[in-house]
């Protein structure tokens, strides 16, 4: 059974009206909405990564956590096929990494990029807040994207700093009010 609301979409007059169920509208709601955000590695036959801001801790017990990774990203063909990934919290110094990690078509491992080579062979990026080291339990199809399902097997919170947000289409730090 299909429920469509009859909602008018108004407009503030900041931003044009989209239409309702649309990917638009999705897109210009969760532009509102700040998210932390993490950086997703792998290693296939050369190291994969990107940036996310899906990143969402599911259970305590056993300790799970979940993003999505659209299907037709760079990565996705080793996501699909790895065993273990890497998962990092990046902090506000570090805007340009996780710039890099979401540009397509770039050298995410190249140098300034330091890492080295963490638990189930996965690549970890140096100078994080913290990262984790998971087994992947379950890629569940979600449109053009996959909801993925790891369990932390590994991982180090001792960075120090202050979390990146996205928000409105940028990398912003925390402010306090």
């Amino acid at each position: 059974m299909s429920i469509e609301f009859a909602v008018p979409v108004q407009s503030t007059g900041a931003t044009p009206p989209v239409q309702p169920g649309s990917p638009q509208l999705l897109r210009s709601v969760f532009r509102r909405h700040a998210a932390g955000v993490a950086v997703v590695t792998a290693q296939g036959e050369r190291p994969v990564g990107f940036t996310a801001t899906s990143l969402t801790s599911a259970s305590a017990e056993p300790p799970l956590i979940s993003f999505v990774v659209g299907t037709g990203s760079s990565s996705w063909p080793v996501i699909d096929r790895v065993e273990h990934i890497g998962v990092h919290i990046l902090g506000e110094h570090q805007r340009e990494l996780a710039a890099r990690f979401a540009r397509s078509g770039a050298d995410r491992f190249a140098p300034p990029t330091v890492w080295h080579e963490g638990p189930g062979g996965v690549p970890v990026l140096d100078g994080v807040l913290a990262w984790l080291g998971c087994r992947i339990i379950a890629r569940v199809p979600a449109g053009d994207h996959r909801l993925i399902v790891a369990q932390a097997v590994a991982g180090d919170a001792s960075g120090e700093g202050s979390p990146l947000l996205y928000h409105g289409g940028s990398f912003n730090g925390l402010r306090e009010p």
